[in-house]
């Protein structure tokens, strides 16, 4: 497993990749963020997306319109108070 720093605290920057059978796997140290790859630099390219999205840099939520021509209905699909599973967090 390759690891790398950037600021060396609180693990903001450091990145860890190694490999699982067929898939690269990279994980965001500070935020938790993990994806995977095919290749060392897709799951680094991915792990960048996902981590912008997880800091809402980019990407946005879905419009009621959107959800609808999914086939959910946004009134029916709302956590309300009900705090998510873990696994959301």
């Amino acid at each position: 497993m390759a690891s790398s720093t950037e600021n060396g605290s609180d693990h903001e920057g450091e990145i860890r990749l190694w490999r699982e059978d067929d898939w690269w796997i990279a994980r965001d140290v500070g935020t938790g963020v993990t994806t995977q790859g095919v290749s060392r630099s897709e799951a680094l390219e991915n792990l960048d997306e996902a981590v912008a999205l997880h800091r809402g840099e980019i990407g946005r939520e879905p419009t009621d319109e959107e959800l609808r021509e999914l086939g959910i209905d946004p009134e029916e699909n709302a956590t309300g108070d009900t705090k998510p599973p873990d696994v959301l967090e």
